[in-house]
């Protein structure tokens, strides 16, 4: 981090800049217009650094508060007099002295160096591309349960592809491993999710900042929420994202991460590669393994314990071993989280003379680790209770600030990507911890990019050493080791990992790390499938319906393994494409159909008797069903899946309850059966017949201003594509339908389904937002009617996603996506 203190009025500070007579710039703006041609605010901006101008000591203190908070670095400007400025002015002199000539040098770098200050460079997006891979190991992955050796052990996950305007391509890896919360089927949802999202997306030249940069660009850009993406996915993403931007600017990921900084030479650029064992075996086995590690080079060894039924054995192993190296090896053991807090003492104490640099995990229990390093005295690196941690993970990093925890092992693909990691590093080289890069049985591709990575941090570190005045510490060995468990591997070209003579270890090259990914080729051998680009057809069904002749707009995609089908209905005002999204991305094994309900989209009515208003009948909800009812039979002799959002869950569960011989099941998101209140019916239908006349009359700009200030959009208001969305609303062109639509099917109309729901023959998944207060309500009486008074039927709990309000498949589609796959795979189990 860097904080950079500037008096407005010059003073010591800066009196060797020069200093011109204005009032328009600050001292800091002059000295960049006149040796760079750039003022500080721009300059600061192209490079996400903070910039804040303040008056008083108190807007300092909070100026540098939230930098400190938010670990970002920082340019404060002191706009005070110099007969006011002297007292903080003092106390600022000693940090300012050694913070200065290190900002201006980084900013100086910045501003003539790197061809991203000369303004912002947007990068497009074409398309997005993945194939799975498939690839044998010499072992199974030490998270793998233990099993027969004679089992061949295999490493699957996907290879994905990312090409920009101008033909560069960047690639990335996804592999889920046992450790991750997610599996391969999840990862090629979402992956199928960010095909559809991604293409025609720009994102610019602070991406590679990772200072909430990508976050950022997740959130705005793609319009779902950054923690939404799974940790694998948003980590294969940003590889993809940063070695496109590498392969556009004909260089390697890791200058992409340093701009503006010198070039690296193969020697300057080295990563320590720490091995790793798997102890199963006795004493002596791991001994002799440890010390043919040792004669092939490696100075740093790391042990998995915890495996075994006692501590004794374990303890007895890491003797025999450390008496086999000898002193000068760096030993680590990496625990899991498999111990009791008296196991893990009882291990602690047995070790003391063996100089372990630290235990991983020692305890099952985190709120044990400070306990346990007080205790025991033997240091602890943290790496599961990194990789729990979901939001705000300085908060809850701040309670491991103990002298006892010396170091952080950051797996990128566990802990969400680069951002986050590098995140975490910061606070951990902010403290004086180990910050460790550990790789999770990735691929080559994945290394290459973790060695730049991890050469990243071990640089930063050094500068962060340099402006504190500290003297440099040797390099921290990299968990790398895994590499050694590939026989085969998704490129034909090995990645150069070998011992080091000059630097007298096992080293990989961050240099020859980025030629290797910059020169990456597909092994096609590994490959077991390549993804296609889906198509998506629209056509149009007629259906005749009690007087009405109603021509169908249907959206379509996919192709069904097992005879599955679901049809998609939206709320008022959207239509069919509202769910395109989350179809491509449950569509490889099912058949998706979303249609445009009446007065909706390309969806058209006509009745047969127009000359006569009276005689046409209203669009109630039995004769809206009664026309789903004929579309579905057209499109399927079969039953299907409904997925409802809001006056299409409405229909779907009337649907699912009175047609449950074409409905599977269901799955109702933010919806209600109804009200019972007599009251309230009739003060609910006097609102939707003025709001449907109000339509009609005013048209449907204003009816739609009016329709989004209501509270039950208070979460989508505050969605980046809001915009958007109001404009898409915005196309319906029969609003005569619209009104009769909304009038017809009031929820005052409506009958109430409440005591149905007792009777409900189908299974129902009900999906409401966490911000929907209203509806989370409705929900959870919906799953007691339809539960506890109707146990035949086994309908899944209430699903509350996260981060989103009543529409939630827009504000959130990723969990949605989650959650309806899992409902429809039930049935496939069934």
């Amino acid at each position: 981090m860097v904080i950079l203190v500037v008096n407005n009025h010059g003073g010591a500070i800066f009196s060797q800049l020069p200093v011109a007579n204005t009032t328009d710039r600050s001292i800091l703006d002059q000295f960049f217009y006149t040796t760079h041609n750039i003022s500080i605010r721009d300059l600061c901006q192209a490079h996400g650094v903070n910039h804040v101008r303040v008056q008083t000591k108190r807007e300092l203190n909070d100026a540098l508060f939230t930098s400190q908070q938010e670990d970002s670095d920082c340019v404060v400007e002191v706009e005070s007099g110099i007969d006011t400025n002297v007292a903080f002015h003092s106390n600022l002199r000693n940090f300012t002295r050694r913070a200065s000539d290190h900002a201006v040098e980084v900013l100086s770098k910045l501003s003539v160096s790197d061809s991203t200050s000369q303004g912002h460079i947007n990068y497009k997006i074409t398309k997005m591309e993945y194939s799975m891979y498939r690839v044998q190991l010499n072992a199974p992955p030490t998270s793998a349960s233990r099993s027969s050796n004679d089992t061949i052990s295999y490493r699957e996950g996907f290879v994905i592809s990312l090409s920009l305007e101008d033909g560069s391509i960047g690639f990335g890896e996804i592999a889920p491993l046992e450790i991750h919360t997610e599996n391969l089927l999840d990862v090629e949802e979402q992956l199928r999710f960010l095909v559809h999202a991604t293409e025609g997306q720009t994102f610019d030249n602070i991406l590679p900042l990772l200072k909430y940069s990508v976050s950022s660009w997740i959130w705005n850009s793609l319009g779902i929420p950054p923690g939404s993406i799974f940790p694998s996915v948003r980590c294969g993403l940003e590889m993809a994202i940063l070695s496109a931007i590498a392969s556009r600017h004909g260089t390697s990921l890791l200058n992409i991460l340093r701009p503006g900084r010198e070039e690296l030479s193969v020697s300057s650029s080295a990563v320590q590669i720490c091995a790793l064992i798997d102890s199963y075996g006795s004493p002596t086995e791991t001994a002799l393994i440890a010390s043919n590690l040792v004669a092939e080079g490696f100075t740093a060894i790391k042990i998995k314990v915890a495996r075994r039924g006692d501590p004794d054995e374990d303890i007895a192993v890491i003797k025999e071993v450390r008496k086999k190296v000898g002193q000068d090896i760096v030993l680590r053991v990496d625990a899991n989280r498999k111990w009791t807090y008296d196991e893990s003492t009882k291990f602690a104490f047995s070790v003391k003379d063996c100089c372990l640099q630290y235990i991983e995990e020692p305890v099952k229990n985190e709120n044990d680790i400070v306990r346990f390093c007080e205790e025991t005295g033997l240091p602890v690196a943290l790496d599961e209770t990194i990789n729990s941690i979901t939001e705000n993970p300085l908060k809850i990093l701040q309670k491991y600030n103990h002298k006892g925890v010396a170091a952080v092992v950051i797996k990128p693909s566990v802990i969400g990507g680069f951002e986050n990691s590098a995140l975490v590093a910061r606070w951990a080289q902010q403290y004086g911890k180990m910050a460790i890069v550990s790789a999770a049985f990735e691929s080559t591709l994945g290394l290459s990019a973790y060695i730049q990575f991890a050469c990243y941090l071990d640089l930063q570190k050094a500068e962060m050493q340099k402006l504190m005045n500290k003297e440099l510490e040797s390099r921290v060995p990299h968990g790398f080791g895994t590499y050694k468990w590939f026989k085969e591997d998704v490129t034909t070209e090995p990645l150069n990992i070998q011992y080091d003579p000059f630097h007298g270890s096992v080293q990989a090259s961050a240099v020859d790390a980025g030629r290797f990914l910059q020169k990456f080729q597909v092994n096609s051998n590994a490959i077991v499938r390549t993804s296609t680009r889906e198509e998506v057809k629209e056509y149009q069904l007629e259906v005749d319906s009690e007087g009405v002749s109603f021509s169908v707009n249907v959206i379509e995609t996919g192709e069904s393994t097992n005879g599955t089908v679901a049809v998609f209905l939206h709320g008022f005002l959207g239509t069919g494409e509202d769910w395109i999204p989350i179809m491509k991305a449950i569509s490889s094994s099912t058949r998706c159909i979303a249609i445009d309900l009446p007065g909706h989209g390309g969806s058209k009515l006509q009745y047969h008797n127009e000359n006569n208003i009276l005689e046409q009948p209203n669009l109630s909800i039995d004769v809206i069903v009664n026309i789903l009812r004929k579309v579905l039979n057209t499109l399927t002799p079969g039953k299907v899946i409904l997925v409802g959002y809001s006056m299409g869950a409405r229909i779907s569960l009337y649907t699912a309850l009175k047609c449950s011989d074409k409905v599977e099941r269901a799955v109702i998101i933010s919806g209600s059966p109804g009200l019972v209140d007599t009251n309230a019916r009739s003060i609910r239908k006097a609102k939707d017949d003025f709001r449907a006349s109000t339509l009609v009359s005013h048209g449907l700009e204003h009816f739609v201003k009016t329709w989004y200030t209501e509270e039950l959009w208070a979460s989508l208001r505050s969605h980046p594509h809001f915009k958007q969305i109001v404009n898409n609303r915005l196309q319906h062109d029969d609003l005569h339908t619209l009104g009769k639509l909304l009038s017809g099917l009031s929820i005052g109309r409506q009958p109430s389904m409440w005591e149905d729901l007792k009777q409900c023959k189908v299974p129902i998944q009900l999906i409401v937002g966490e911000k929907d207060a209203k509806f989370k309500k409705i929900a959870r009486d919906m799953f007691i009617k339809l539960n506890h008074e109707n146990p035949s039927i086994d309908s899944s709990p209430v699903i509350e996603i996260p981060n989103a309000g009543h529409a939630v498949h827009i504000e959130n589609p990723l969990a949605v996506i989650t959650a309806v796959r899992k409902f429809i795979r039930s049935l496939k189990i069934e």
